[in-house]
């Protein structure tokens, strides 16, 4: 009897040995199954209400914080720093400020989707220099700038969809920002819900040239009581607007302008001035932009350029002067251009003369400069010729030139001989 009861103990003692007894509970043991399996540790979020556990676990040798479905108003700051994806899908998140996620900055994936969000402040993503997966949709968002997204220049995967965006002025950085062609994985799907005549429009195909209405569309009618309608300078650049994302430029385009502005940013890499009328470009107009790169004043009315008109773009790499009425260069026009990489000239009355040869010199000398559009408009008898082949012809003075100079020359002979015919007369 005693050896049958002995047996039964052996027996129960086997059975309870996979479990653990701790604090008065039972805890499986936690098994590795192959290479890849994950290990899993809850973590704790520190919070006025009842603790929240979220899951920590190691997939892959990358960690991972998992705080899916746990009514989060907020992200814990006792998490591991050293996490690489967070989730936090389906929470009850309101507002992302400033410097949220920055002691993360090993994050490479962050998922807030299904949540309540409708701010999100500038500087929210801060110190992610790392994120390369960035996912938003389904929340309340309406209205968002571009420059949310500076801190993050590896960013490739953007999720917004499923948000009641508000497409207005408000939106019209952001919108442009997606539709860089190199943002093909940015905001894929994402619909206005706001003005009615663009919603279900996708942001990648809204026209933005209507988001910004001008002032008389804003006001299209104003009574004598309001008074007078404020003065705008027409050298103003508070009429362009200004992007400091992907790179700080300022956009200068359909504003009537008859003048460069004088108080154009300081640190923009591109300006864009087309499609206005501006006839003339004065010395050193561009002085206060040592760093430009790009310059576009095609679609104008130029006919004469300063020689020091671009003084001090040394580090200018584009200029359009696409469609014009531009004839020639005078000398020195492009002496600062050390590094210029692409000259745009097609649609301009180039005179083929003596003048022309300035231009032709400075590209032979800088032949690595890509350029186009340098065809003879005038005069008639080289009208379509290639400047170029032009130059080759007349390689020393052009016909008119040396034409000229024969004339001079025949006039001068001509009136020595009849000074000698006056002093032989009696």
């Amino acid at each position: 009897m005693m050896l049958a009861a002995t047996s039964l103990l052996l027996l129960l003692c086997t059975a309870v040995d996979p479990w653990k007894v701790k604090n008065g509970h039972l805890k499986n043991k936690v098994t590795s199954r192959d290479s890849n399996a994950s290990t899993r540790v809850a973590v704790h979020v520190k919070r006025s209400l009842p603790t929240i556990v979220c899951d920590e676990y190691t997939y892959r040798e990358e960690k991972y914080i998992d705080c899916d479905d746990k009514q989060l108003l907020d992200i814990s700051q006792y998490w591991p720093e050293d996490v690489i994806h967070m989730l936090l899908v389906r929470n009850n998140i309101q507002r992302l400020y400033n410097d949220m996620f920055s002691r993360y900055r090993n994050l490479k994936s962050l998922d807030l989707q299904q949540n309540l969000i409708n701010k999100i402040e500038e500087q929210a993503f801060d110190g992610l220099f790392k994120l390369t997966v960035l996912l938003l949709q389904y929340n309340q968002i309406k209205v968002l700038s571009e420059e949310v997204f500076i801190p993050l220049p590896r960013l490739n995967y953007l999720r917004l969809y499923e948000n009641p965006w508000n497409c207005t002025c408000e939106l019209e950085g952001l919108i442009k920002k997606l539709q860089l062609p190199w943002n093909r994985n940015l905001g894929n799907y994402a619909k206005c819900e706001h003005p009615g005549h663009l919603s279900g429009q996708k942001l990648k195909q809204v026209n933005t040239d209507g988001l910004c209405p001008d002032y008389d569309t804003m006001h299209p009618s104003r009574s004598p009581l309001e008074g007078p309608r404020p003065i705008v300078k027409e050298v103003d650049a508070s009429l362009c607007k200004i992007y400091m994302y992907p790179r700080p430029e300022i956009d200068c385009r359909y504003k009537g302008l008859k003048q460069i502005p004088t108080d154009i940013p300081t640190n923009v890499l591109q300006i864009d001035l087309s499609n206005n009328n501006i006839t003339k470009l004065k010395p050193n107009v561009f002085c206060n932009n040592k760093d430009l790169k790009i310059l576009n004043l095609s679609n104008n009315a130029i006919e004469h350029i300063d020689p020091a008109a671009f003084s001090g773009l040394l580090n200018l790499q584009e200029l359009d002067l696409t469609n014009n009425v531009i004839q020639n260069f005078e000398y020195g026009v492009l002496e600062d251009l050390y590094f210029m990489q692409k000259l745009w000239l097609e649609h301009n009355p180039w005179r083929c003369d003596y003048n022309i040869h300035y231009l032709v010199y400075w590209l032979k000398h800088h032949f690595t400069v890509e350029h186009k559009g340098l065809t003879c408009s005038t005069p008639k008898q080289y009208k379509g010729w290639s400047v170029i082949e032009y130059i080759k012809r007349y390689d020393e003075c052009p016909e008119d030139y040396t034409i000229q100079k024969e004339e001079i020359n025949s006039l001068h002979t001509n009136s020595e001989e009849k000074d000698k015919d006056s002093q032989t007369k009696p």
